[in-house]
């Protein structure tokens, strides 16, 4: 039997493979995805898996950045069945006094809720507000286009100036807690700043924290944090209908074993079990980069320096995962907090930085932070009517990499997650009836990319981002190997739902393929390499 022969090859259907299969459909491309689970989706799925009618996200659930990316609203899923819904407010931070910083849809409400903790706060929150407004656009489309951004970063300097350009460099170098303490006088707004940087793996004193945090909190100020209607897989399953439509094919329960590589040049893709596909033009992956080089290439194929510069690669930190199914919602003794679709807990920002400080230095933190989704506030159709199907999550030290569900160190830090809501929601425990926990390795046998726990295709410290990521290079979806590229959350702009790394690896292809330019764009991506090289 002859091997199967299509334009493009994609390994992994997570939410940047199906991205970037459908761009290259777009262009008229014959795709093939290829998918190692029996389910396409990645860490964009959904099952009942609290207990039976709790519809509930395997992994990520809110999505502030596809809402604001021009990669996923250019591919128009509204017409293949995707709907956002919103809660009513988009998140609390929930304090051990009762007290609650929160984030309305309503800025201006935001502003209310701020200024409680200082007058002058809700004025300086609407001025942030204002500053976000007038760059969103240009800002949003350098983060999404392949690196540098030269035009968006040219309307950005002619509007700010040499000066302000200057100053907003330096911020985004800020730590969150240096920019939060600069930009704001009570603990409210910095509440909801440090609580949006922790969605990350860097913490509070970390250099670039403010960017990633400030980022985040306008992102979910003009947008919210949106859920898609019926659970994060009705988001895979609008990409799978709309590349099906062109003539996309998915394969899944295809396991990537190998990239035949050939000349310098990625040929096709062998399966585990022995099926293989010829690629005419391209290879893409969307896998985390170590596992790509090391495994799908292999050594053989990669300059020596790579192969060092991969040892230093860092992903960012486990996490330890619980989802319930409760007979009614979560009773917060602060009615406000019963509102948000998403909820953080861990204290003051002193709080937040002693505990970042102790998950940094390998110490189980006596308070977490923790990081919670009430879905059925934003969806009703999650759970059953006057129920709740809800989750939380924390970062955990490194040491948890390779554990499971059963191990005692992460039921300690289930107890302590579940003993933290209790208290701000007396009588929780007695709601719950249904419960399923995932330590990092239960993360790993679900998806695996999500190498020992981690959520975000390697830290987003800022040593590893822009032309750091994933190893020092040209930032972009290119490799060393000819008509191979990198298209997960390994290649810039990095981890969140926004299809950027899949998006960037098909503009790659596409400009690596064309007949006029194509030799040109060859030429220079090899000759960028040989100087790193």
């Amino acid at each position: 039997m002859s091997t199967p022969v299509a334009d493009a090859v994609v390994i992994g259907a997570g939410p940047n493979g199906l991205v970037a299969a459908n761009l290259l459909a777009d262009a008229g491309w014959d795709v093939v995805l290829l998918e190692a689970a029996t389910t396409p989706g990645g860490a964009v799925r959904s099952a009942d898996i609290a207990a039976p009618g709790f519809r509930a996200d395997l992994c990520s659930a809110f999505y502030p950045f596809a809402a604001a990316s021009p990669v996923i609203s250019g591919l128009q899923l509204t017409d293949y069945g995707l709907r956002w819904l919103r809660a009513d407010a988009v998140l609390a931070h929930a304090l051990p006094d009762g007290r609650a910083a929160l984030m309305w849809g309503d800025p201006e409400r935001t502003a209310e809720s701020v200024a409680s903790f200082h007058s002058r706060d809700g004025r300086r929150w609407l001025a942030a507000y204002r500053s976000w407004l007038a760059a969103e656009k240009d800002l949003v489309a350098a983060m999404f286009t392949p690196f540098p951004p030269v035009r968006a970063a040219t309307r950005l300097l002619g509007r700010s100036g040499v000066g302000g350009s200057l100053r907003a460099a330096r911020q985004a170098g800020l730590s969150i807690r240096d920019l939060a303490e600069e930009s704001f006088a009570g603990e409210g707004a910095r509440l909801l700043l440090y609580g949006c940087a922790l969605h990350a793996d860097v913490g509070p004193e970390s250099a670039g924290s403010g960017a990633y945090g400030w980022l985040l909190a306008m992102l979910g100020q003009h947008h919210g944090f949106p859920a898609a209607e019926g659970g994060a897989q009705s988001l895979t399953d609008a990409m799978v209908r709309r590349l099906t439509a062109r003539g996309g094919v998915l394969c899944c329960q295809a396991n990537a074993d190998r990239i035949i590589v050939g000349g310098g040049r990625a040929l096709g893709v062998v399966c585990a079990d022995g099926r293989a596909w010829r690629a005419r033009r391209a290879v893409l992956a969307d896998v985390d980069a170590p596992y790509l080089y090391r495994h799908l290439v292999g050594p053989g194929h990669l300059p020596g320096q790579l192969l060092t510069d991969l040892r230093r690669f860092r992903y960012d930190r486990p996490t330890v995962k619980v989802d319930w199914a409760l007979r009614e919602p979560v009773p917060w003794t602060n009615p406000d907090v019963r509102l948000a679709g998403t909820v953080h807990l861990g204290g003051d920002t002193a709080q937040l930085s002693r505990t970042a400080a102790a998950v940094a230095g390998g110490d189980d933190p006596p308070v977490p932070f923790v990081l919670m989704g009430q879905m059925s506030r934003a969806d009703p159709t999650r759970s059953p009517a006057g129920t709740e199907t809800a989750w939380a999550y924390t970062h955990l030290p490194y040491r948890y990499a390779s554990r499971g569900s059963d191990d005692a160190g992460i039921r300690a830090y289930v107890d302590r997650i579940e003993e933290m809501i209790d208290k701000l929601a007396p009588g929780f425990g007695e709601l719950v009836v249904g419960r399923r926990v995932q330590g990092p390795q239960d993360l790993v046998n679900e998806n695996a990319n999500m190498s020992g726990g981690a959520l975000g295709g390697g830290t987003a410290a800022i040593t590893q981002q822009l032309v750091l990521r994933p190893t020092p290079g040209l930032g972009r979806a290119d490799t060393v190997i000819d008509r191979l590229f990198l298209a997960s959350a390994s290649a810039h702009p990095g981890p969140g739902v926004h299809g950027g790394p899949g998006a960037n690896a098909a503009r790659a292809a596409l400009h690596r393929d064309r007949a006029v330019t194509g030799a040109m764009y060859r030429a220079a991506v090899a000759a960028a390499y040989r100087l790193i090289y």
